[in-house]
């Protein structure tokens, strides 16, 4: 069977998402660990379908809405098997199928560079087993989906280089609009492939046929942003109609800066931040400051212009997330420099001048063959030298990236996965492991009270968690409901009969209920009466108190 038959790619693939939904499974199931941002997905799919109020507005426009989206067939079973929202087992299987599906295409760029079997499953391996890669593939985080979207413009791109074939253009182009639909961040990656496009078609041509060439590369650089220049016109314009803010990540009371805000602020200074960049850039890709510039020497020499397309690519990503934290308009987490990862691992496959022929459609104007003749003995020697040795540079990098992912300083939304198997972990580690085990609880707690349809008000800012783990979502009144705000005004004439509030401080401050009754978790704000209150095992989350409505009769 040919390495590069499709069924080798299933079968690489299907092994992949079963792991990596495996580790998922695991986690959650048996250790109860998720992840907030995650939760928070699948608690949008599930209002869409199974709220009070289901609608499809109701996946909200904080976060661009691919992520949650895909999770709505699995999500659709939830009312007969809760545990998919409960233990966010739907969005492991989106983040286990697209991760497997990076990792994919990844293997399908060495395939095209004409890379060997060897090498091609060696630093297929390393990408796959890399501990950011299968932590981000199993726990139903943005990363994974956005990371293929990303990999799969860089193999089209890598190839319209040799092919000048529009398709691949047009590809790229679909898989970048998928990707700012997964993420903001796209936003950088969609400019780079514009400007990397616009400048090889010119280049193509040569100085003397500059001017006639402007347009044929406008062209081709409208083929490539153009889709995901509509989708984010698209998007902006729904949320704008819907919500009356185009960009409710940045200005929403729930968005980003709200957050930031929230927490206290930027955290460090600008010199301190921009040292976290390095730090984490060189963690997740500690290959890159020596593959870089000896792999743009060799394309150099060889005319090379597929070196281009993964610092463009990639590298766009990762300026964006460092000139937005070093700004202190972002959190430091790790995880935003994860595409330094396809970066370094691109860096090595091009250490090997390309060979063999791309798969092409319609080959374009500029279309040359890849084709080399027969090597000599010691070529083909020296060409193994290489390969052998660009495996073992992406497996040496493998020790970094899990040690600085153990490290609570560098990794504060990792290093706890150290510590899951462990039976002395510290405090903090146990507290972020079981982030969410309250709201779980409080949600049984509800259930258990056989409460009906709309009794139960509550804010998503934090309550999201306890209404995906409940058995009966219907029961609460959330800010996707068309007649919250109503609801929120008198409670007891919409029939409400539970507030569940947070401190009014922080990221409570956003809270619905807080901002309409400031002293409602100090004193029930004459609307209700305190039933129980609820100290938080949880890292970063709130008490709870939960309160009954005045005036309500059981």
């Amino acid at each position: 069977m040919s390495a590069r038959g499709p069924s080798t790619a299933l079968r690489w693939f299907t092994c992949l998402a079963a792991a990596y939904g495996f580790v998922g499974a695991v986690l959650s199931l048996r250790f109860g660990y998720l992840l907030g941002d995650a939760l928070s997905r699948t608690y949008a799919a599930q209002a869409v379908l199974h709220s009070r109020d289901p609608h499809v507005s109701a996946i909200g426009f904080v976060f661009t809405p691919l992520t949650a989206l895909l999770q709505l067939p699995v999500v659709a079973f939830s009312d007969l098997l809760p545990a998919i929202t409960r233990w966010n087992l739907s969005g492991i299987a989106v983040s286990a199928v697209f991760m497997a599906g990076a990792v994919t295409t990844v293997r399908g760029i060495c395939l095209d560079r004409g890379c060997g079997p060897v090498q091609t499953t060696a630093l297929t391996l390393v990408f796959a087993v890399n501990p950011m890669i299968v932590f981000y593939g199993a726990n139903g985080m943005s990363e994974a989906v956005f990371l293929f979207f990303l990999c799969w413009t860089a193999r089209r791109l890598l190839r319209w280089i040799s092919t000048d074939d529009v398709h691949d253009l047009l590809v790229a182009g679909i898989a970048l609009a998928l990707a700012y639909l997964t993420r903001y961040d796209a936003v950088a990656a969609i400019a780079a492939a514009a400007f990397l496009v616009f400048g090889v078609t010119l280049w193509r041509r040569g100085r003397p046929h500059w001017r006639e060439m402007r347009r044929q590369a406008l062209l081709d650089a409208v083929l490539v942003a153009g889709p995901g220049l509509v989708a984010f016109l698209v998007w902006a314009a729904i949320s704008w109609i819907i919500t009356g803010q185009a960009f409710a990540q940045f200005s929403s009371t729930y968005g980003n800066a709200a957050i930031l805000a929230q927490s206290g602020g930027p955290t460090g200074d600008p010199i301190g931040n921009a040292a976290y960049v390095a730090t984490a850039v060189l963690a997740l890709g500690p290959a890159i400051p020596l593959l870089l510039p000896t792999v743009a020497g060799l394309s150099w020499r060889r005319r090379d212009l597929e070196f281009l397309v993964a610092p463009a690519l990639f590298g766009a990503v990762l300026a964006f997330q460092a000139l937005t934290y070093i700004g202190g308009s972002t959190f430091g987490f790790l995880r935003f420099f994860i595409a330094a990862i396809p970066l370094a691992l691109v860096g090595c496959i091009q250490m090997l001048s390309a060979r063999g022929a791309v798969p092409s459609r319609r080959p374009g104007t500029f279309a040359h063959s890849r084709r080399r003749p027969e090597a000599p003995t010691d070529r083909t020697r020296f060409r193994r030298i290489v390969a052998v040795g660009t495996v073992i540079l992406s497996v040496a990098s493998l020790p970094v990236t899990t040690y600085v992912l153990l490290q609570p300083s560098l990794s504060p939304q990792q290093y706890a996965l150290g510590q899951v198997l462990s039976r002395q972990r510290s405090d903090e580690a146990q507290r972020i492991i079981a982030s969410f085990s309250t709201e779980r609880g409080l949600a049984d707690y509800l259930d258990a009270q056989g409460l009906p349809d709309g009794s139960v008000l509550v804010d998503s800012v934090y309550g999201f968690a306890i209404v995906a783990a409940s058995r009966h979502p219907r029961q609460f009144v959330v800010p996707s409901d068309q007649d919250f705000t109503t609801v929120l005004n008198d409670p007891a004439e919409a029939g409400v009969r539970l507030m569940l509030t947070v401190p009014n401080t922080g990221r409570g401050e956003s809270d619905a209920l807080n901002r309409r009754y400031p002293t409602i978790w100090e004193n029930g704000a004459e609307v209700g009466s305190l039933v129980v209150e609820v100290p938080n095992d949880g890292a970063d989350q709130p008490v709870w108190r939960v309160y009954r409505v005045l005036g309500v009769a059981d």
